[in-house]
């Protein structure tokens, strides 16, 4: 079982405009509406693999209405914990070069109340079977030591955890030793504390370092420098893949998805590292957020390199 939770889901609304102009009229080309958040994309990501997976976290309000239908109409079990006020709405301004700007609204204060009712779902649901996947940021009211609660809590009932998170969230989630973790090379960087562009070795120093204290399966994101994958020892490189991009936004979700989605079918690493590749570079070919077509991924994953390292 696949458990994603989304402390701080939004209604991804992205917006295509030639040249955003600062302090001007700009006319909108196109506007598309997705149910967002970072574990809610996963889960989309997941249901796209043919897998499937069960979306919490909070909600609120008539935005929390239209993700949880929407997630609904895609054959996405979801179980909530609904809270006052409205989920937040972020705006993602696409320009034809492909800069883009993202205006993130602020969503609601999470009480302590609705924090531990988030926590006994949680707990419902732990057993050895289950993977949970902690991703994104988290609201006004919620600790920066939530995730690392979490990860304490079910994995005292046999459950993993994969962590996608940055900053503080995944400082102190590392204490508590998540299973997997993903993240991009800005993230890790900033965990090491480095003012400067690591070298691809130095970055899986770290990730060695992290294995040492129970991560098991470490993918790193480059971006357009492809990514580096440390699974159980098994190292390896694999430059990008040649698509055409639309946008960058979701590609490291489909990644954990894909990540997620290999562990419940468990597939060997090598397959894995192919299936993650394939994810991510549909995910910036797709408008919006919307997760990469199956038969997409599969025809993407004939291009895959793997350097092992």
């Amino acid at each position: 079982m696949i458990v994603t939770v989304t402390m701080n889901p939004a209604i991804d609304k992205t917006v295509e405009i030639d040249t955003l102009a600062r302090g001007c009229l700009n006319r909108i080309r196109r506007v598309e509406c997705d149910a967002g958040g970072k574990g809610n994309n996963v889960s989309r990501t997941i249901r796209e693999l043919g897998g499937v997976s069960m979306a919490t976290g909070f909600l609120g309000g008539s935005s929390g209405r239209i993700i949880e239908k929407a997630l609904r109409d895609r054959d996405i079990v979801s179980d909530f914990v609904w809270v006052e006020g409205e989920t937040r709405t972020n705006t993602k301004i696409f320009e034809a070069n492909g800069e883009l700007t993202e205006l993130n609204e602020p969503g609601p204060v999470i009480t302590g109340e609705k924090q531990a009712e988030l926590l006994q779902k949680l707990a419902g649901y732990a057993g050895k079977d289950t993977l949970f996947i902690l991703s994104g940021s988290v609201p006004g009211g919620v600790d920066r030591g939530i995730y690392r609660e979490i990860i304490q809590l079910v994995h005292r009932k046999g459950s993993r955890v994969l962590l996608d998170a940055d900053g503080e969230l995944f400082r102190q989630a590392l204490e508590a030793g998540p299973d997997m973790i993903k993240p991009n090379r800005a993230e890790l960087e900033e965990y090491a504390q480095m003012d400067y562009w690591a070298s691809e070795e130095e970055l899986l120093q770290i990730a060695e370092e992290l294995a040492a204290r129970g991560v098991g399966y470490a993918a790193v994101s480059l971006g357009k420098g492809g990514a580096l994958f440390l699974l159980e020892g098994f190292r390896a490189k694999c430059p990008a893949l040649s698509v055409q991009a639309h946008s960058t936004v979701g590609a490291g979700d489909a990644m954990v998805a894909a990540l997620a989605y290999a562990w419940s079918e468990r597939l060997d690493k090598r397959e894995t590292v192919r299936l993650c590749m394939a994810a991510s570079a549909g995910a910036v070919t797709t408008v919006g957020t919307k997760p990469p077509s199956r038969e997409l991924v599969e025809e993407l994953k004939g291009q895959v390199i793997i350097e092992e390292l």
